[in-house]
């Protein structure tokens, strides 16, 4: 290695490092927070705690509401269930849509794929208020059915454009050599078309997941009983009009994002591939 070349590279490894701290620093300081006793916001440039305490993680995991039932616990079911409605109903709609979009001709698709197009431009903030009309109509103010069904119809246009690009890149050719093989249409989506989509699939699914497990202004508006809270909303509780615990709320924030951190890390081998190939034709 020349000289030259051994500077370029300490170069790099260096600028990489310190584009890394910068990154990690507000990490390691809600980390801080979360582990130093104090309940107030430390001025100190240090991002590391002078005293450990897990009094602040106890205290979020071990709330209760005024009927003694486990409220953490309640936010954590009703964060799951809601994200994890959300992540099924949207794959199913947008894998069938996508296909149908990707595979067949017939009046009215350039004009449905626009529409879908559009309806992104829109904030769901500004639907808010038919949302919650049309909710109530139904019955499904203040329960976890009715917000999944609101966070899937939210996420369901970006699901099939991403999944319609990928099914593009895969070639009709193997869906007419297995149904030549003897199988069935449906057959050869299921075992030829899906499989080769796992990647595009991964991808839509952590989206849909990250949607309803991070959404905030639906499910406050949408949700009355703190029971039934997800867990961004129990963790805004946590910030009062006068008063901020900020060890409580740096903890929470931590329990928050581990679930999605898990989730990231399990499916990172399938994310590139599917953020990539669905550009590639479509």
């Amino acid at each position: 290695m020349t000289a030259r070349s051994w500077l370029r590279s300490a170069a790099t490894h260096l600028t990489l490092s310190v584009v890394c701290m910068a990154t990690l620093y507000p990490v390691l300081w809600v980390v801080k927070l979360a582990l130093s006793p104090a309940e107030s916001l430390s001025l100190s440039a240090n991002p590391f705690p002078d005293q450990v305490t897990t009094q602040h993680f106890a205290a979020v995991l071990g709330a209760s509401d005024s009927a003694g039932r486990w409220l953490f616990g309640r936010n954590l079911l009703a964060s799951l269930v809601v994200s994890g409605a959300t992540t099924l109903i949207g794959l199913v709609l947008a894998i069938t849509a996508a296909y149908a979009l990707s595979r067949f001709r017939f009046p009215g698709r350039e004009a449905g794929m626009q529409t879908l197009l559009v309806s992104q431009m829109f904030p769901a903030t500004l639907m808010l208020i038919p949302i919650y009309a049309i909710l109530q109509k139904l019955r499904l103010l203040n329960s976890w059915t009715g917000l999944a069904v609101v966070y899937s119809t939210n996420s369901l246009p970006f699901c099939v454009w991403m999944l319609k690009g990928y099914f593009d890149t895969i070639p009709r050719d193997l869906e007419e050599a297995a149904i030549m093989d003897g199988a069935e249409p449906w057959q050869a989506f299921v075992k030829v078309v899906l499989p080769l989509a796992k990647p595009a699939l991964a991808v839509t699914a952590l989206f849909s997941f990250m949607t309803a497990w991070n959404e905030f202004i639906l499910a406050a508006t949408l949700l009355n009983d703190a029971s039934l809270f997800t867990l961004p909303v129990a963790l805004q509780r946590l910030v009062g009009e006068y008063r901020v615990e900020w060890g409580k709320f740096a903890a929470g924030a931590i329990v928050v994002s581990v679930p999605v951190m898990a989730l990231f890390f399990a499916l990172q081998k399938h994310l590139v591939g599917g953020l990539t190939a669905g550009g590639v034709k479509g």
